[in-house]
């Protein structure tokens, strides 16, 4: 008996559903990473040239032009963490169906009817998981760091109004 499993075949099961919710957590993970990698070079960037409030910079809206860089595309990672798992779920549900429908057209409950669609069902899962979870991590974390250098730079501001 030859086994034809495949990794990839996790991914892009049998049908059009499977492959597009595969594609679309893939994408979400790409892009997620893109944002991630922005995000070290800006902040390793700004640890060899800090930012800072001058007195002569008009100190209503400078801080917040200045922590716009910082906060850029952060909406994405925070949509991608709580939607993706969702997106992974659905794919799960349609493999369900899939093992399912196998089932009832085989009129078979063996694991060779089941397995497949289980399969599948559970690599979409973890492809949502693969997308949500470092996009959940990175969000709070630059999320975090932002919010740290707006204190920082509006304590300044602060200072510099009472000079």
């Amino acid at each position: 008996m030859q086994n034809s499993f495949s990794f990839l075949s996790l991914f892009s099961g049998r049908d059009l559903m499977t492959l597009s919710v595969s594609l679309i957590l893939v994408a979400a993970s790409i892009m997620s990473w893109a944002v991630i990698i922005e995000k070290i070079r800006l902040w390793r960037f700004q640890k060899h040239h800090p930012v800072s409030v001058k007195p002569t910079d008009n100190l209503e809206t400078i801080v917040d032009k200045l922590i716009r860089p910082f906060d850029k595309n952060l909406w994405f990672l925070s949509m991608v963490s709580y939607v993706a798992p969702f997106v992974g779920l659905f794919g799960t549900v349609w493999g369900v169906m899939d093992s399912f429908a196998a089932i009832g057209v085989n009129q078979s409950v063996s694991i060779g009817v089941i397995a497949p669609g289980l399969a599948v069902a559970l690599g979409t899962t973890a492809l949502g998981l693969i997308a949500a979870v470092p996009a959940a991590v990175a969000y709070n974390v630059f999320s975090k760091k932002s919010d740290d250098l707006y204190d920082i730079l509006d304590e300044k501001v602060k200072e510099l109004k009472h000079k």
